[in-house]
């Protein structure tokens, strides 16, 4: 059976580019406009891993995150950072709050993908 991710950004061009590698790559993807949005979606849908944006309105990345880690059932769910911030103040927020690993855009399909595979492992 093939993983479920739950992708979750603001920019509609950034979802259909990750819609399109991550389902060329055999993944089932679910997407979110932001971090509100994605915990909604999370109620219904439990994904095996979240691609998540930081900059985002209503509810960032960094919310997010922090937000699904309280959540007893998500404790282990792996969290990517895909975003174009590389500031290491960011990455060691997004590392405190729970994030599992930290992609810089523009991505490479195939880097996202291999990442992907190692954190589901």
């Amino acid at each position: 059976m093939s993983k479920k991710i739950l992708t979750v950004d603001d920019s509609v061009t950034i979802l259909k580019m990750l819609s399109l590698t991550l389902t060329q790559a055999g993944f089932q993807v679910t997407q979110a406009e932001d971090g509100v949005a994605a915990l909604e979606t999370l109620q219904s849908d439990a994904p095996d891993l979240v691609v998540t944006d930081i900059n985002m309105p209503r509810l960032d990345g960094f919310g997010l995150i922090e937000r699904i880690r309280r959540d007893q059932r998500y404790r282990g769910l792996p969290i990517l950072v895909l975003t174009t911030e590389s500031d290491a103040q960011k990455k060691e927020r997004a590392r405190k709050a729970g994030a599992t690993g930290w992609i810089v855009k523009p991505f490479d399909p195939g880097k996202l993908v291999d990442a992907i595979a190692r954190v589901t492992a």
